[in-house]
């Protein structure tokens, strides 16, 4: 984490700088069970030490209870709890159903190898709901893997919870400072959490958006823009990770300047987008690697251009991984004329089979080259 994010942590987690006296000492918080001294003014101040007289270990027991009950010092409590009470925030930008136990295979060995989970997750209390205690607020992750290791072999884990008092807004910035390290949470998760913030926290002011986030302006205009990619291109992407601002930013531009002046190419776009949506489903099947984001973005981008003035094609056929492979560009009594496009990753035989098509569609149609 860089030192800006680190101080922007500080400033939201920590006390009121104006609050705290300049020489306060820090006392650390041990993990406890969950109802066991909870309350952070149930907190035992430090055990007096062997160079300390008995009537200055009585006054600063004494200065640090009443410190505690003014509010001048804010406490974190930190505490073992069974994840089935805690629930996830919907406010956290992450994809909840992306995870599993690949994606957190990592987290796991690590929290074995340790011998339990040493980074807190950060909740918050809840009073509405009668099956949850506590509500996730960062650390979905870790709250998803102490899960499931609880359901396989290893029922006596807790999950390590340090609790604050936060409201919608801070939750939402604390969520998002975490995920601005995570690579396993893509732009476009990102992008839509940011977009649901804006109405629900900012009034839709992007300007007072960036200042409490403290992102750049420009960033966050284009990260907004890229949250309005429609379901039905989405669906083209081989999944939401391959969202990022970089490859899709032009594209979410083209699509909103389309939307606004030229239905007819948007169709061309979104007939592309169904394509190849069904060749990203052929390539998983097959094993085979789904197209990357900027190979569907380039795509979507060539649909909406205007047709080309060439001749249409008679026939044409894709390969098993969705990229055009065999075209009829004409036929006649002379014969017809066939081309084979490069870089369709068909094999021969797929080829083959590709051509004893095209000849079949030629004899329905009276133009059969035999004839």
């Amino acid at each position: 984490m860089s030192k800006r994010q680190s101080d922007y942590l500080n400033s939201l987690l920590g006390p009121d700088p104006g609050a705290m006296e300049p020489a306060a000492e820090p006392v650390a918080s041990t993990p406890q069970p969950a109802g066991a001294g909870s309350n952070p003014g149930d907190a035992s101040p430090p055990l007096p030490s062997a160079r300390t007289s008995p009537g200055m270990t009585l006054l600063a027991r004494e200065s640090a209870l009443a410190r505690v009950a003014a509010g001048e010092v804010k406490q974190v409590t930190q505490l073992l709890l069974n994840p089935a009470r805690v629930r996830i925030w919907e406010g956290n930008a992450r994809h909840q159903q992306s995870l599993n136990e690949a994606s957190c295979r990592d987290l796991i060995d690590s929290i074995l190898a340790e011998g339990g989970q040493k980074v807190p997750v950060v909740v918050r209390r809840v009073t509405d709901d009668p099956e949850h205690d506590y509500e996730l607020i960062a650390g979905t992750r870790r709250h998803w893997s102490i899960s499931w290791l609880r359901a396989n072999s290893y029922p006596d884990l807790q999950l390590l919870a340090q609790v604050h008092t936060l409201d919608d807004e801070s939750a939402f910035r604390l969520a998002d400072l975490e995920n601005r390290a995570r690579k396993d949470v893509s732009d476009f998760e990102r992008a839509r959490n940011y977009r649901d913030a804006l109405r629900s926290y900012y009034g839709d002011r992007q300007v007072r958006m960036a200042e409490r986030l403290n992102l750049s302006k420009g960033w966050l205009s284009k990260m907004l823009l890229v949250a309005d990619i429609p379901d039905w291109a989405v669906s083209a992407f081989s999944g939401l990770g391959d969202i990022q601002l970089k490859a899709c930013y032009p594209l979410a531009q083209r699509i909103k300047t389309l939307s606004q002046s030229d239905p007819a190419a948007l169709k061309r776009m979104q007939k592309e987008a169904a394509r190849l949506k069904q060749a990203q489903h052929a390539r998983l099947a097959d094993g085979v690697p789904g197209l990357t984001a900027a190979e569907v973005s380039d795509a979507l981008l060539k649909a909406a251009q205007p047709p080309s003035q060439e001749q249409e094609s008679l026939f044409a056929a894709d390969s098993v991984h969705g990229r055009r492979a065999l075209s009829v560009l004409s036929a006649n009594r002379n014969g017809a004329t066939l081309r084979i496009h490069a870089g369709s990753g068909a094999s021969d035989a797929e080829l083959m089979g590709l051509v004893e098509r095209a000849l079949a569609f030629l004899r329905t149609q009276g133009r059969g080259v035999a004839e």
